[in-house]
């Protein structure tokens, strides 16, 4: 795997029985299709009772967006890029992965696009802006904010389920045209690096 933009997504210490649950439930949308799959079949598929689901995840809400958060954390998990000019590779990789779990991908999109409390649409900004602090300091606010902005809609799996859906793009397309508009951002501050 690739440079990423980001590092692990922050996931809070689970138990045991928490990563079951939403193993189970990720194994489950990946194989019905669809995340509307019954508490029961998910209790069954991880092994435990279903009042120890609703125990850990009491509404639909909770246990969408936790196992959303898990698949970002394990399924789609990053390493840091080192550079913001290696940011172009990591979002090619990202698309990849993505493609590679489309079900899994939409479960995360269709969350972060519902605007659901406590996910993070652009989990990479801080990342962004730490390179760009340290590589080009001279920007002004105005193009740094133009720059990160860019990068981090173009790093997303909403940008992925766009290219797939709206354009009907496969893998490789959809990984070249994200790479080659992120390469177009930095094109326009790569005079500007810091010695």
């Amino acid at each position: 795997m690739g440079a990423a933009v980001t590092g692990p997504t922050a996931v809070p210490a689970l138990s045991g029985t928490q990563v079951a649950i939403l193993a189970a439930y990720a194994g489950l949308i990946e194989e019905l299709g669809s995340d509307d799959v019954s508490n029961r079949v998910i209790a069954r598929r991880a092994g435990i009772a279903e009042r120890t689901v609703f125990r850990n995840y009491p509404t639909r809400i909770d246990l969408l967006l936790a196992t959303a958060a898990w698949i970002e954390a394990t399924v789609f998990a990053r390493e840091e890029s080192h550079s913001i000019f290696d940011i172009p590779l990591a979002i090619r990789d990202a698309m990849q992965r993505y493609d590679a779990r489309p079900e899994l991908a939409h479960v995360v999109a269709e969350t972060a696009m519902r605007g659901v409390s406590g996910v993070a649409p652009s989990p990479g900004r801080a990342q962004l802006e730490r390179l760009l602090d340290a590589e080009v300091p001279s920007l002004d606010a105005a193009q740094r904010t133009a720059v990160i902005a860019a990068l981090s809609h173009l790093d997303s799996v909403g940008a992925w389920v766009t290219f797939r859906r709206e354009f009907g793009m496969d893998r490789r397309d959809i990984a070249d045209a994200a790479a080659w508009a992120a390469e177009a951002v930095l094109d326009s501050i790569r005079d500007r690096v810091a010695p």
